[in-house]
């Protein structure tokens, strides 16, 4: 993959997030403050726990950190997968986020 198409796939999985918490703060009693610097992303939730979500450029990956980790995705196979179990970014973050925020929350992928 060229540079060029690794930062336009990772910049249309950071718009999802950005989007998707726009969405459940809209649609849910979540509060979740997303601030976006560059290539990554802050998600604060109400319990003041975090979740920052950043690109990896030289890697070609986006990292996520939360309170279960660190993670590591590579795009394969059309989606963001874990570069050590395969899991893919938008279902880890719904588990983690859920977690932290304490409440079941769906996040997903760009169509």
């Amino acid at each position: 993959m060229t540079d060029l198409e690794y930062l336009d796939l990772a910049e249309r999985a950071l718009k999802a997030i950005e989007l998707d918490c726009d969405r459940l703060n809209d649609e849910t009693d979540v509060d979740i403050d997303n601030q976006r610097t560059g290539g990554m992303i802050t998600l604060t939730f109400s319990n003041r726990s975090q979740i920052i979500i950043n690109l990896q450029k030289p890697l070609q990956e986006i990292w996520m950190a939360a309170r279960a980790g660190g993670f590591h995705y590579k795009f394969n196979s059309g989606k963001w997968t874990d570069t050590k179990d395969g899991s893919e970014l938008f279902a880890g973050l719904s588990r983690y986020a859920s977690v932290q925020a304490g409440q079941a929350l769906v996040f997903g992928a760009p169509a």
